[in-house]
């Protein structure tokens, strides 16, 4: 016999606010099966505001309440059993974070975890890596996100490293030339320590823009990107208008901007590591989190 749970995730990042409703299929003597049911994106971009004046402005906290109501309600429509709502770095970092996870408790009756960024990715890597993953191989895996990119180096099937870096993309295009050259110095020279006897290791990488990429890509599912196709599309994208980036490559505004240092930030990791190649599996913290609550670990 079959049951079938109906289960919620939402991911309050620093581009953007997403609501993922999950089919949690569960079936005696079966693998449980993960079907999205919806997907709903609202480009906030919390980090916006935290990132340069070190907390979320009025109007941002008044868009995320209503972001709240509506997924509140998309949910009950959706009869959406269970749910849970984690914040990462642009509420973590953001001096009224605090306060405005209250303010949207009050308002809306939604609990916001302001999450670390250990425990992001400890919740992304609870998703389906080990499929990718093979037993004779190395990898290293990263979640680029708008405030943060979280690494996780696997060897053998097991996990060697993990760390969360201040490197994300809203923030890397708010930040002075100064600064970015530091925090790439850093991830740099973390990367190659800890890739430095690690043979054949790919990337695997997760978030919107890589998604985005490899869609553009027209790569078959399963199937990497090069290190070469990924240079070629990034000194393109560079060529580019950011307005002919939204005509003519279909994007939307708010990843037109924010695509460009993504993908300097897997190239460069590839570089760094050795990478030749990057695979793209459609996960995130929001595929995490319904997993976690499947689990009964959130």
């Amino acid at each position: 016999m079959i049951e079938i749970k109906k289960y919620a995730a939402i991911d309050i990042g620093s581009n953007a606010v997403r609501l993922l409703i999950s089919n949690v299929i569960v079936e005696k003597d079966k693998e449980t099966q993960f079907r999205k049911s919806s997907l709903v994106r609202v480009p906030i971009r919390l980090g916006a505001d935290t990132f340069v004046s070190g907390e979320i402005t009025p109007t941002n906290t008044q868009r995320l309440v209503d972001a709240m109501e509506a997924f509140k309600l998309l949910m009950k429509i959706n009869n959406v059993e269970k749910y849970k709502a984690c914040a990462t770095s642009a509420m973590r970092e953001a001096e009224n974070g605090k306060e405005i996870a209250k303010i949207v408790l009050e308002k809306t009756g939604v609990d916001i975890e302001i999450i670390g960024g250990k425990k992001e990715a400890a919740i992304i890597s609870s998703t389906d890596l080990n499929e990718l993953i093979e037993s004779d191989a190395s990898y290293l895996y990263l979640d680029v996100g708008g405030g943060s990119t979280e690494f996780t180096i696997f060897s053998k099937g097991r996990i060697i490293n993990s760390k969360s870096f201040k490197m994300g993309t809203v923030r890397l295009i708010n930040n002075s030339k100064a600064e970015n050259k530091i925090i790439f110095k850093e991830v740099q020279q973390w990367i190659e320590t800890n890739t430095k006897d690690l043979k054949k290791l790919s990337l695997i990488g997760s978030g919107g823009n890589i998604n985005k990429l490899f869609k553009m890509s027209g790569r078959t599912i399963g199937k990497p990107i090069s290190y070469i196709y990924l240079n070629a599309q990034y000194q393109f994208l560079k060529k580019m208008s950011f307005d002919d980036r939204i005509s003519e490559l279909s994007l939307n505004p708010d990843r037109a901007d924010v695509i460009i240092p993504a993908t300097k930030i897997y190239l460069s990791a590839m570089k760094w590591s050795g990478a030749r190649k990057i695979y793209v599996p459609k996960i995130g913290l929001a595929d995490g989190i319904i997993k976690s609550l499947h689990r009964n670990k959130l």
